[in-house]
């Protein structure tokens, strides 16, 4: 049995911070309807564009509130949150493009709700996953390298028994968790810090659940983290 925790170093950081899973299993993440998956970004991106109103980014409300938010514990130079890396795409006219089905859907999610929204193989974690503050020496060998690159102590990070799965809370994951064609039970989060968008993280955890059911078939069920909830079995 595997479970997911959030430990008291990241509540004493974040108290009222809400995490938003789905759990996903016998899902089929198989390439299909790549057409459909792009479309469904491209919207998204355009969607996205009504967070950026102030032409300084940094400005937009979504950005403040997450480098605010980074600036609690120590990371990397030069991290910054998964949505802002998105917004900063979008508000430069890049596309997002496919990666595969659960990403493309995550990603469009992200987009449209201005909300971090990340994905693991559940099948890859060894034991449980747990959102904490780093003791320093975990491993991490981030997606498209093959250096290992521990976070900091103290830094906010996901991890399991083998090491870190995502460095600067969702900033950068791990090779070893993604998600593939080949993944049938996923893992898949929204994380909320601004308690004023209580109500568009709720329907952003509805639509993503929906759109996995549709899409890829499978068992879902949702669960929200909070200081009073801190932990669900995922497995």
């Amino acid at each position: 049995m595997k479970n997911f925790i959030i430990e008291d170093g990241f509540w004493g950081l974040f108290p009222n911070a809400k995490i938003g899973v789905v759990i996903c299993h016998g899902i089929d993440n198989t390439i299909r309807n790549q057409e459909g998956y792009l479309d469904m970004i491209l919207r998204a991106e355009k969607e996205a564009l009504k967070y950026l109103q102030n032409e300084e980014f940094s400005n937009n409300e979504v950005i403040k509130i997450w480098r605010e938010s980074f600036q609690k514990f120590k990371s990397k130079k030069g991290a910054r949150s998964s949505i802002e890396a998105l917004l900063k795409r979008v508000d430069k006219g890049n596309h997002i493009g496919n990666i595969n089905p659960l990403v493309d859907i995550y990603n469009s999610i992200s987009l449209r709700y201005a909300l971090p929204c990340g994905g693991e193989d559940i099948d890859k974690f060894n034991g449980d996953i747990r959102l904490t503050k780093a003791i320093g020496d975990e491993d991490f060998v981030p997606l498209g390298t093959d250096k290992n690159s521990p976070p900091y102590e103290g830094e906010v990070v996901y991890k399991d028994n083998a090491g870190a799965i995502c460095r600067c809370w969702n900033w950068r994951e791990s090779l070893r968790t993604i998600l593939t064609e080949k993944t049938n039970n996923a893992f898949l989060c929204i994380e909320l810090t601004d308690e004023k968008r209580q109500v568009e993280f709720e329907n952003a955890l509805k639509e993503l659940e929906t759109l996995v059911k549709n899409n890829l078939g499978g068992e879902t069920q949702i669960s929200i983290l909070d200081t009073n909830n801190k932990n669900v079995q995922i497995d």
